[in-house]
């Protein structure tokens, strides 16, 4: 039996990851969940998973919960504070920890768990993004194993020969042949939408994804495009690849996850139904297989798969990841701290769709990159980021 620990536990991920869990309860026990104020849906997880903790990055919101598990459950530890969520993922009894909280927040836990040597299933792309140098030296420093949960990660080391490993510093995958990484996007809601209309695009529009059901930050990312280009970013560290090595295709019906194009011309691709409980089962019990509650893709039902190439007028937040990426040092930090604070007021109804990639290109010309050698160097580039942010966004309303 493994023992997990899920970050970002109330999340669409950690939903998922402890529905898989739940299905194999000879497995996988449950060590902790954190959150950051849902206490409603974490008091419910603890009175059916028993987890040993429960830690909220809200101290408020962890008293709450206190109160309401004296009731019911008396022997879960209740935590509050970033520093715990990081400690509970670096717990000596911890075999696994799903890296599941959205954005910078993400960083130090997922961090943590890196270097305490875990099993580590990354869904929080921001850690590669804002620390992929300092984070992939730590998981190799300390043996840790790292699995991608991203769908499209996840079908590309599925793709991948049986011999490759994430944390292995060697010289990337083309030793094995791979001569291009074919990145799949679904294109997100505005994919056929007229130009002209982007501007008036309102956040219920934009949290309305075509085929997956996701949080508001990263259904936002995936309207605008900025999330494959953090994919992009995030791939360069997973597989040791260079920007041009990775093509991004539009694929609407989101089947195909990914694929891996070959020397010899074969291209293999990863096929399902847009389910995150498919890529959680496989990091779960990677190298085996097992049962994940997911429907059987039925070709025939399909039918057709149509594939596209992206419109950089429309999607400019791919060339701004891009640009993010060969800038190197702290861009990645600075590129992404932009965006959260773009998304965030676009959500707010206080910066209009159009005007998130306006905002980041800005902050990424204000602010230089620097070498991104130490975490105190990237925290402080990502608070630079944000205050360059606010900045830019209150010159547009004035």
């Amino acid at each position: 039996m493994k023992t997990l620990t899920v970050l970002g536990s109330t999340g669409s991920i950690g939903v998922n990851t402890l529905a898989v869990a739940a299905r194999h309860p000879a497995r996988y026990r449950i060590l902790a969940l954190t959150a950051n104020t849902n206490v409603d849906r974490l008091f419910q997880q603890c009175l059916a998973h028993r987890p040993e903790y429960a830690v909220l990055a809200d101290q408020e919101a962890a008293l709450e919960l206190q109160r309401r598990l004296r009731q019911k459950a008396r022997r879960i530890t209740v935590l509050a504070g970033p520093e715990e969520v990081a400690r509970v993922a670096a717990l000596a009894e911890v075999d696994y920890v799903m890296a599941a909280i959205v954005g910078a927040a993400g960083l130090l836990p997922t961090l943590a768990a890196a270097r305490a040597g875990k099993r580590v299933l990354l869904a929080n792309k921001e850690a590669l993004v804002m620390a992929g140098r300092l984070f992939m030296d730590t998981a190799r420093d300390n043996r840790a194993e790292l699995l991608p949960i991203d769908s499209e990660h996840n079908a590309i080391f599925q793709c991948l020969p049986a011999g490759f490993d994430p944390a292995d510093p060697g010289p990337g995958p083309a030793r094995f042949g791979v001569k291009k990484i074919l990145l799949t996007a679904s294109g997100g809601p505005f994919r056929a939408l007229a130009p002209e209309q982007l501007a008036r695009v309102t956040p219920e529009q934009a949290c309305r994804h075509p085929n997956w059901v996701m949080g508001r930050k990263i259904s936002v990312d995936s309207a605008t495009m900025m999330n494959k280009g953090l994919e992009i970013m995030e791939a360069c560290w997973l597989f040791q690849a260079r920007p041009e090595d990775i093509e991004v295709v539009l694929h609407p019906e989101s089947v195909i996850h990914s694929m891996v194009q070959y020397a010899d011309g074969s291209v293999l691709a990863q096929l399902g139904n847009p389910d995150m409980r498919t890529p959680i089962a496989h990091g779960l019990a990677w190298p085996e297989r097992i049962e994940a509650g997911v429907k059987a893709l039925d070709l025939f039902e399909i039918a057709r798969l149509r594939f596209e190439r992206p419109d950089p007028a429309r999607f400019p937040c791919l060339d701004l990841a891009r640009g993010a990426i060969r800038a190197g040092g702290t861009a990645g930090a600075i590129l992404n701290a932009a965006n959260e604070v773009a998304v965030h007021e676009f959500l707010q109804k206080r910066l209009r769709f159009t005007d998130i990639a306006g905002v980041i290109e800005t902050v990424l010309r204000a602010i230089p990159a620097t070498a991104a050698d130490s975490l105190a160097a990237i925290l402080e580039a990502d608070r630079r980021a944000r205050a360059a942010a606010e900045g830019a966004i209150r010159a547009r309303a004035a």
